[in-house]
């Protein structure tokens, strides 16, 4: 079956606009017509882990009974006094306090009471529907009490068609689960040329064609992590530049829960990642680590939602970035520190390097706050190569294209070594043969744990 066209105007949006001018607060996705709906998937899931397909509903179910137990409602008194507030404030002489839309609908959600009304996914419900619409069946993974359980997930383009896949990991109480996701193109894919730059070349001026895509691939998926478990969530992406990704998650703990999500981002001409996640049990944590590259005519956009409920929960968002070409890529990390959720600590911080004149790069970094016992941080170091540092590589007798080749590659290089297994690494490998020929001999005897970074063996030269 071959899908209509289809725009989502406002995806990955920030949960509040900040400067409309900079056109950053939310994303524009573009699935062309003329797509299959052909998801090329593979699953590796311990068959006693194979949950149920309601296993996310259930287990958010059984969350609410222990949230509506510890917060009961509020009495009559309390409503009334809350009523006669408004009403006062409604009637005051100098109009009334204003209110965002963000703040009506954020003030609308806490009343309703309801964890299933605030869970979100970071790229937006609308599109993750889609997503799941086009997976088909959904992979449940779920560890029951105590449990250690480690499962894997390969997404594989197909040239004229969406391949996705849905996922949703219940992690029991105390238990842990690692979650390996990969998203690749096929080894024999067609000669792109919606990017700037040819095969092999890190740097181009933009193509008329820089937005047009033959295919899809991406993920969308929901975790669940119940009191005391750890759930651990490593994603890379190395599809080729005639592909749009989408990674949309989203996230869910309990108390003293503990997830860490690891992204590496170095394929597709356009690639959209967005993460939104509730901290509703106290002292649990969020660590998420993003790495990426942008090259040629590439897009990178990510969108985190950060949003702390319980006392004493903890977000640290990472990001380390390397931009080339003439590449766009906007980061929107928003920490929302809700009332109630004393002693919370939130903390955002990205890494660029711009390595031509020609790239775009937008750094988004947001705190909101209604809760006076917090603390939240954010910070960005944005920068090209020093003319110090060229002069130095110079000087050891290499030429500025080679310099910057030599930064891009490093973190491609970096990805390999830390490939989480074999099918990851070999496509790591194969893309960083594609930017960058010759990239394939440092790993040629498929041990990437021996090899010395191509930074490295330059400065040694």
């Amino acid at each position: 079956m071959e899908t209509q066209a289809i725009t989502f105007d406002r995806a990955s949006a920030m949960p509040a606009p900040t400067w409309h001018f900079m056109k950053s607060n939310e994303a524009r996705i573009e699935i062309p017509a003329g797509l299959e709906i052909a998801p090329d998937v593979s699953a590796s899931v311990p068959p006693l882990a194979r949950g149920a397909a309601d296993e996310f509903e259930n287990a958010l179910a059984n969350a609410q009974l222990a949230w509506d137990e510890e917060h009961p409602m509020p009495t009559e008194a309390e409503l009334a006094e809350r009523a006669a507030f408004l009403a006062a404030e409604a009637d005051a002489t100098y109009g009334g306090t204003a209110q965002s839309d963000y703040q009506a609908n954020a003030d609308a959600i806490e009343e309703a009471r309801s964890l299933a009304m605030a869970f979100e996914t970071g790229v937006g419900d609308e599109v993750g529907a889609y997503l799941r619409y086009a997976a088909g069946d959904r992979i449940v993974v779920a560890a029951g009490l105590g449990e250690a359980i480690e499962a894997s997930v390969c997404v594989r383009a197909v040239t004229g068609a969406i391949s996705a896949a849905a996922i949703d990991v219940v992690a029991g109480e105390g238990s842990t689960v690692r979650l390996k996701l990969h998203v690749d193109s096929p080894e024999e894919t067609p000669a792109d040329k919606s990017n700037g730059a040819p095969a092999g070349e890190l740097a181009g001026a933009p193509a008329d064609s820089a937005d047009a895509a033959h295919a899809i691939a991406g993920t969308t998926l929901r975790v669940f992590a119940d009191a005391g478990s750890t759930v651990d969530i490593v994603r890379s992406q190395t599809l080729d530049d005639g592909v749009i990704d989408i990674d949309d998650m989203g996230l869910f703990t309990h108390k003293r829960a503990n997830v860490s999500v690891c992204q590496t981002v170095l394929g597709a001409g356009t690639s959209f990642a967005g993460l939104a996640a509730d901290l509703r049990g106290a002292e649990s944590g969020l660590v998420v680590d993003t790495r990426y590259l942008g090259h040629g005519s590439q897009k990178r956009d990510f969108n985190y939602i950060v949003r702390h409920h319980g006392q004493k929960t903890e977000c640290n968002l990472k990001a380390n970035g390397v931009l080339a070409g003439a590449s766009e890529k906007t980061l929107k990390a928003t920490i929302d520190l809700i009332r109630g959720a004393k002693g919370a600590q939130g903390s955002e911080r990205e890494n660029v390097l711009l390595v031509d004149e020609g790239v775009r790069n937008k750094t988004v970094p947001v705190i909101l706050c209604n809760e006076d016992d917090v603390a939240g941080n954010h910070g960005a170091t944005i920068g090209h190569i020093r003319s110090e540092q060229l002069f130095y590589l110079a000087s050891r007798g290499l030429a500025q294209d080679a310099a910057e080749r030599m930064f891009v590659s490093a973190i491609v290089e970096q990805a390999a070594i830390d490939a989480p297994g074999e099918e990851a690494r070999r496509g790591i490998v194969r893309l960083g043969e594609r930017i960058a020929p010759g990239f394939a001999e440092l790993f040629d005897d498929g041990d990437a744990g021996v090899r010395t970074s191509a930074l490295e063996s330059e400065e040694d030269r």
